[in-house]
């Protein structure tokens, strides 16, 4: 029978009270291999050499005689003894020297599948420090209840996004959470280092060495991710745009004469264009002003002409008048 990888992989992951590595279960297998090569002691040697250690206690006295039972039960016939290793072949025979991280990875992922589907108590989970089988989300109530524990308390608005700049921006000062977050950020700090998903990492290279502050693996748990590299993609609180937007907001650039249109001094580049632009506009109101002005003109003259040609009529009459008086006789 071939060696049962995944069997061994679990009753490892139930008798461990921590997480289990891949490299634990190296170190377990590499133990295996190490006592298989040791000598074998039988336990009725282990018990003459136990005897002998004693300075012969029990020795019978010279010239004495055996009891008639001793000397029965030294006489009694062999009992056969089946080892382990014939017993559960497939948990001690054909042991594999050497396991390596991928096989480790497949039989995990085999039990945790296995779990899933059988949708029973345990689940397998992987976290930043191994596997380890934990209790459906379900029964979470039942065992508060056995444990006397309160119910877990849910982190605030504030509290969540002090994290999540301290997960993206870490190692980051509290002066730093408070320059993106324009609030105070010491209770949320406070709040997040008691729940042990904060903690200090040192202090920075600045004046007055601040603090900074990282999350715990207890962060990652919490969170169900192996490593801060999993967590998704954040262009706003990428660490290279929170730098050059707090560098603009401490120290804002002074915009230059170009930016403002100015011309520039002699040795510092193309001066803006500064030439005066004309541009033709169609003025409807001018052409109907154009146009009552022209109508206007023309009235007048319409009007001069009039009166001219009236006063040439009334001189004619005048001058004929005056010619039919001095033909009359006197």
């Amino acid at each position: 029978m071939a060696f049962n990888l995944q069997k061994v992989l679990k009753a490892l992951l139930f008798s461990s009270s921590q997480p289990l590595s891949v490299k634990d279960v190296q170190a377990v297998f590499a133990r295996f291999h190490d006592q298989a090569v040791l000598p074998v002691v039988n336990e009725g040697e282990t018990e003459s050499a136990a005897t002998a250690e004693t300075g012969g206690e029990e020795k019978l006295e010279a010239g004495s005689q055996m009891p008639e039972a001793t000397a029965g039960s030294v006489e009694a016939t062999e009992v056969a003894v089946v080892s382990p290793e014939e017993k559960d072949a497939e948990l001690y025979q054909d042991v594999p020297s050497l396991i390596t991280a991928t096989q480790i990875r497949e039989a995990m992922a085999a039990i945790g599948e296995e779990l899933r589907v059988a949708n029973d108590i345990y689940l397998l989970i992987e976290g930043p420090t191994g596997f380890r089988i934990v209790t459906h989300p379900r029964f979470a109530r039942w065992i508060r209840i056995q444990r006397d524990e309160p119910a877990p308390v849910k982190l605030t608005q504030s509290a969540l996004e002090t994290l999540a700049i301290v997960a993206y921006r870490q190692p980051v000062t509290r002066t730093e959470l408070e320059a993106i977050r324009g609030v105070s950020a010491e209770a949320g700090l406070n709040k997040l280092m008691e729940r042990e998903l904060v903690y200090i990492t040192g202090r920075a290279d600045l004046p007055g060495r601040p603090l900074q502050y990282g999350t715990t693996d207890k962060f990652l748990d919490f969170v169900g991710v192996k490593s801060l590299v999993e967590l998704p993609a954040s262009d706003v609180l990428s660490p290279r745009q929170i730098d050059e937007w707090m560098k603009n907001a401490i120290n804002p650039k002074t915009p230059t004469d170009a930016e403002m249109g100015l011309p520039l001094e002699e040795g510092e580049g193309d001066s803006p264009n500064l030439e005066a632009v004309s541009v033709e506009h169609h003025d409807h109101s001018q052409d109907a002003m154009s146009e009552s002005a022209e109508e206007s003109v023309e009235s007048s003259v319409e009007t001069v002409v009039s009166e001219a040609a009236s006063e040439d009529a009334s001189d004619a009459d005048e001058a004929a008048a005056a010619d039919e008086s001095e033909e009359k006789p006197v």
